[in-house]
């Protein structure tokens, strides 16, 4: 089966859908959900009931596509219902019906568990990661549960030509086809292990195809890049490639990245259908732009789905004015300290309470490096948060009220003044799987979907060896870590995760030994507020770090620049170590 992966977040490029349909595939997938996105969709939702999915779906991939999905036979599945599914399923069914054309839209809900809110409040589950308390239920926006596969499969078996869901896991749009077309069970673990890896693989688009790869260069045609085609067996195991003439590259370091990508526990990668262990999983190149993945494992799906909720959490707001010539980032530190003190002194005044954060970066000066630089030319990132709207436009009064009183070389490309936004923070946490019900609507109202019977069991991972001691020492050189690995890094709520994959099986070894958990800590002080965690995955050759509570609250709650632990890589990347130059070589 071949499954081409053509998007990976809300605003991804419209020029995959045209390129995969060219290149044949049986199922196009597209993921277009993240945390933030879910807040962004619920405040549009809030605003207009009609409103609350991804239109890039509706208006981009799919109206100008429709006749030749049609011909072709191609499936299409997508979680781009956002918070508002049944409201995606009509728009495509009205332009379905306007080009007089035969596609079935099924529409998977029950992720939705806003109407059970009052209930849940008073259960008060506690955050799953910090273990905060339930948010008060009148500041509640949404609160999704990440559904399955299982639902997504049905509705292709009773002949859906088009998929549309709420919130479900990222990697269930591919499973749930792999499910309709292999007929596997839900207890064949090890396959809907193997099959959640391919759409794992997938669901970022291009990232599996040269996007964000370390070795930048080696990545030819940008502007053309290919977006990732798997051509799965029945086993699971599958050939990722591109389509022909594309841009990009797909190799071992491409593909290994992005396995890496967003994971905690690589040996309890927790769905709703299964237990992933992703420790032993093959990367292996078959030729060019030809990669074979194999090697998950599967376990009982856990007893409970996560659900993310998002809710109220006050006002922010940011600027980025500029500073240049001698000494700018000294000159830029001042510029927010002033602007803050004037803020605060105006608060007491009126008597406002004082702002809830604050968060001054200065980029060029090694703020996100974690370096302090001496830069000539840097830009000041200045972001304040308040419980009242009042509170933050002070703020911004302020930033701009003192330029004329600042250090000199302060500039700023013109334009209209920030305005105070609402911050929508995430808070996550498990349900038992039996409070949330998933549906399927074919447009006449939804039928109820009961998941397979077969009993979930909460179990661990069996453990695994960490990586040997290296067998010598001699011919050592110190490099920076990018000479010898690759890495990618990614968010996990206000968690961040670092996947440092070795350029040689033997290089590992060297790489466990010098990176402990307590060299990344320090390596990450500027940003890192909880622990690091260490996993081997031997397979890959590979490192996961698990960085708790390092992106200040992170999606839209966060007040820093990288809020999603992006560039995190781009770090790590410099720490030295010492290894042989052989391997090197």
């Amino acid at each position: 089966m071949r499954i081409g992966g053509a998007s990976g977040y809300w605003g991804e490029s419209a020029m995959a859908t045209p390129q995969l349909l060219a290149a044949g595939v049986d199922v196009l997938v597209y993921d277009y959900l993240a945390e933030i996105t879910m807040s962004l969709l619920a405040r549009a939702k809030a605003k207009d009931p009609e409103a609350g999915y991804a239109t890039d779906f509706v208006t981009g991939a799919m109206k100008p596509h429709l006749a030749e999905i049609a011909r072709s036979q191609t499936k299409v599945v997508s979680n781009a219902g956002g918070v508002n599914p049944q409201a995606c399923g009509r728009a495509l069914r009205g332009l379905i019906a306007h080009a007089g054309l035969d596609l079935r839209v099924a529409v998977v809900t029950g992720d939705d568990l806003m109407p059970q809110a009052d209930g849940i409040s008073q259960s008060a589950p506690l955050e799953m990661f910090s273990g905060e308390p339930f948010p008060p239920r009148e500041r509640l926006a949404s609160m999704n549960a990440y559904l399955g596969a299982f639902p997504i499969a049905q509705a292709l078996r009773e002949g859906a030509d088009i998929v549309v869901t709420g919130r479900c896991v990222d990697s269930a749009v591919t499973l749930g086809a792999l499910i309709a077309h292999y007929g596997w069970g839900a207890d064949e673990w090890d396959r809907l292990a193997a099959g959640s890896l391919v759409g794992h693989v997938l669901e970022c688009g291009p990232q599996a195809t040269g996007g964000n790869f370390t070795d930048w260069r080696d990545v030819p045609h940008r502007e053309k890049i290919g977006y990732p085609i798997a051509e799965v067996a029945s086993d699971g195991s599958a050939v990722i490639s591109k389509p022909d003439g594309s841009g990009g590259v797909v190799s071992v370091g491409t593909v290994s990245e992005q396995i890496v990508y967003e994971i905690g526990d690589p040996g309890a990668y927790l769905l709703p259908d299964v237990a992933c262990d992703f420790r032993d999983v093959q990367v292996e190149e078959l030729g060019a732009n030809r990669v074979r993945v194999s090697g998950a494992k599967g376990r009982a799906a856990p007893s409970t789905y996560k659900v993310s909720a998002t809710y109220a959490d006050g006002w922010r707001a940011g600027l980025t004015p500029t500073f240049y010539g001698f000494d700018a980032a000294e000159k830029a530190r001042l510029f927010a300290d002033n602007v803050l003190a004037r803020t605060e002194t105006i608060l007491r005044s009126i008597n406002l309470p004082p702002l809830t954060e604050t968060s001054v970066e200065v980029i060029g000066g090694g703020s996100l490096m974690g370096e302090p630089s001496d830069a000539d030319e840097v830009v000041v990132k200045l972001a304040v948060r308040h419980p009242d709207a009042r509170g933050v436009g002070i703020m911004l009064k302020e930033a701009a009220g003192i330029g004329l009183g600042s250090a000199p070389g302060l500039s700023g490309f013109a334009g209209a003044r920030p305005k105070p936004s609402p911050v929508v923070r995430l808070f996550s946490f498990l349900l038992p799987k039996d409070q949330a019900t998933p549906s399927i609507d074919w447009g006449d109202g939804a039928v109820p979907f009961t998941d397979p019977a077969i009993a979930a069991i909460d179990d661990e991972a069996p453990g695994i060896n960490p990586p040997d001691t290296p067998d010598h020492n001699d011919d050592l050189v110190e490099v920076p870590l990018i000479k010898a690995a690759w890495a990618r890094s990614g968010d996990k709520g206000a968690s961040a995760n670092i996947g440092v994959i070795a350029r040689h099986p033997d290089l590992l070894p060297f790489l466990w030994q010098q990176l402990t958990e307590a060299v990344v800590a320090d390596r990450f002080h500027h940003v890192l507020e909880g622990t690091v965690q260490r996993f081997a995955m031997p397979g890959l050759s590979a490192i996961n770090f698990l960085l708790t509570e390092s992106l200040g609250g992170g999606g839209v709650a966060s007040l820093r620049t990288d809020a999603q632990g992006k560039g995190f890589s781009q770090v790590m990347l410099t720490l030295p170590v010492r290894v042989p130059q052989r391997l090197i070589d």
